[in-house]
C-alpha cells in the first residue's frame, strides 16, 4: 500500500503539518540534531526521555529515529534501510515507529534493549507504529493481505487487524494502559470519523459538526483528543469526555489540532492565529495557551506531553531546517 493513501485523510481533513509560535513566559530548549538541518520530537515519556527524527548530516535528507536521554541525541539506527522514524515511548523505555528495510519498505518496529526489532505486517509490505502503553502494546497501521490499510494492535508478539468501521481503512494512534485505542476510520457514507477501540468493539465518536475526525491520544481516564471539522467546515481541535465531544476553539484563527493529552488533561497541539500564523498550543483549565517558539524561528509545533508538563515538538523557519525542541511548564 502506497504512502499516499494514509495521508489521503490529513489532505481531505487539511491538516497540514503544524508550523507555529509565539507566545511569553517560557523558554523552549534546542534539542539540536544527529548533524544534520532537521529534527523533530515527538513524544516524551515521565522520565523525560525524548523520541524523534533527525538528519544526520546536512547532505542527506534521510531521517533516523533518535532518543534523546542524559542531555544526548543517540541514533536508533534503522531495519536496514535508509530512514527511521520514532513515535512513541512508554514508561520503561520502549520505543516504537517505522523504518525502511533493507528491501526499502516502510515497516514498524518497536526498540528496547539496544535493539530494533521488526514488528512485521497483516499481510503486505507497509506497517508504521503510532503509539506504545506501559504493558508493551503497540498500535498503528498496516497493510494487509490485499491491499488494505488497517489499523493493528501488537500485543503478545501478534499483530492483530483492528477492522473499520465501515468500508476498508482506519488507522490507531494512541493506546492507554488499559489498552483501549484510538484512531481513524471511515464510515459507511465514505467519511473519516474518530474510533474508540475498547473490549473488542469499535465505537464511532463522531464530528463537531462536520464530515470528518480523527482522534490522536487517549489517557487513562479515557479522554481523547484530536481534530474535526465542525458545521462551518473548519477543523478545530477536540476533547472527547464522559461522551461528549468538546471543541477547544482556536488562538484565534479557523485552524486547530490537538496531537496529546497527559494524565492531568493538559492537551498540547497547533492553531492558527488570527493574523494567520500557525503556532504550538497548550490547553489547560479551559483555556488555550500560546507557547512561542525557538529563538530565531518563527513557527513551532507541541506534538508530547508527559504528566510532569514537560512538552516536546518542534521548531523552524523552514520545514527544512527545523529542530526539536523541550519546553517545561511546571515549576
Amino acid at each position: 500500500m502506497k504512502r499516499r493513501t494514509l495521508w489521503a485523510c490529513y489532505v481531505t481533513l487539511g491538516a497540514l503539518l503544524l508550523l507555529a509560535g509565539n507566545a511569553g513566559g517560557t523558554e523552549m530548549i534546542d534539542l539540536g540534531t544527529l548533524g544534520g538541518n532537521l529534527s523533530g520530537a515527538r513524544a516524551i515519556n515521565a522520565s523525560g526521555d525524548i523520541v524523534g527524527y533527525s538528519t544526520k548530516t546536512p547532505s542527506i535528507a534521510d531521517n533516523h529515529a533518535f532518543v534523546y536521554s542524559g542531555g544526548l541525541m543517540h541514533d536508533l539506527g534503522t531495519l536496514g534501510g535508509k530512514s527511521s522514524i520514532a513515535r512513541g515511548i512508554n514508561a520503561i523505555g520502549q520505543i516504537v515507529g517505522e523504518s525502511t528495510t533493507s528491501a526499502g519498505y516502510t515497516h514498524a518496529f518497536s526498540y528496547s534493549g539496544g535493539v530494533m526489532h521488526d514488528l512485521g505486517t497483516l499481510g503486505k509490505n507497509y506497517s508504521i507504529a503510532y503509539g506504545i502503553n506501559n504493558r508493551g502494546q503497540v498500535v498503528g497501521v498496516s497493510s494487509t493481505t490485499v491491499g488494505y490499510l488497517h489499523a493493528f494492535l501488537y500485543s503478545g508478539g501478534v499483530m492483530h487487524d483492528l477492522g473499520t468501521l465501515a468500508k476498508n481503512y482506519s488507522i490507531a494512534y494512541g493506546i492507554n494502559n488499559h489498552g483501549q485505542v484510538v484512531g481513524v476510520s471511515t464510515t459507511a457514507a465514505g467519511d473519516f470519523h474518530a474510533f474508540l477501540y475498547s473490549g473488542g468493539e469499535m465505537q464511532d465518536l463522531n464530528t463537531l459538526g462536520g464530515k470528518h475526525s480523527i482522534a490522536r491520544a487517549i489517557n487513562d481516564a479515557g479522554q481523547i483528543v484530536g481534530l474535526s471539522t465542525n458545521s462551518e467546515h473548519q477543523i478545530h481541535a477536540f476533547l472527547y469526555s464522559h461522551g461528549v465531544m468538546h471543541d477547544l476553539g482556536t488562538l484565534g484563527g479557523s485552524f486547530s489540532i490537538a496531537y496529546a493529552i497527559n494524565a492531568r488533561g493538559q492537551v498540547v497541539g497547533s492553531s492558527n492565529t488570527a493574523a494567520g500564523n500557525q503556532h504550538a498550543f497548550l490547553y489547560a483549565d479551559g483555556v488555550m495557551h500560546d507557547l512561542g517558539t525557538l529563538g530565531g524561528t518563527t513557527a513551532a509545533a507541541a506534538r508530547g506531553i508527559n504528566g510532569k508538563g514537560d512538552i516536546v515538538g518542534y521548531s523552524h523557519n523552514s520545514p527544512r531546517e527545523s529542530h526539536a525542541f523541550l519546553l517545561s511548564i511546571h515549576p
